[in-house]
């Protein structure tokens, strides 16, 4: 039993995978695209992944306003939601992801990491962020 987890953007989605137990979550990769409206690749990846990996959930970055109100943004992971689930019949839980990116951003440049290449894993690990965040409230319950 593995869980997904996504960080979407417009032209990227970052990508996490839990171990089979459900304990830690690992960076994948980034799925990128060229334009904000092109999911056929994107899609067609996820479910390869899905298969690869046996997964049963996905969880899902909801990017909300700091003030807890929906934007665009968050509008746009909704659809990304209803899409998954009709892709994969899988249910995709909505896990607040209000400053991953920012975590993100912090743990790679206290790695070092030079600033022209953070961006290749900056959506990755916030992957990691949302799914080890839901893994950790998971187990609480």
């Amino acid at each position: 039993m593995r869980i997904l987890g996504l960080d979407y953007g417009s032209k990227t989605v970052g990508v996490a995978v839990s171990d089979p137990l459900g304990l830690t979550a690992q960076g994948l990769e980034t799925i990128w695209r060229e334009k904000e409206n092109h999911l056929r690749r994107t899609l067609t990846r996820l479910s390869e992944i899905i298969r690869e990996y046996q997964v049963t959930e996905i969880v899902l970055g909801y990017p909300k306003n700091m003030n807890n109100t929906v934007g665009e943004r968050a509008l746009k992971s909704l659809e990304f939601r209803q899409m998954l689930e009709r892709r994969t019949g899988l249910p995709v839980v909505m896990w607040d992801e209000r400053l991953t990116t920012a975590a993100a951003e912090r743990v790679l440049t206290e790695a070092e990491v030079r600033r022209e290449n953070q961006k290749q894993y900056l959506d990755q690990m916030a992957a990691v962020f949302i799914l080890q965040g839901y893994l950790d409230r998971k187990q609480k319950m």
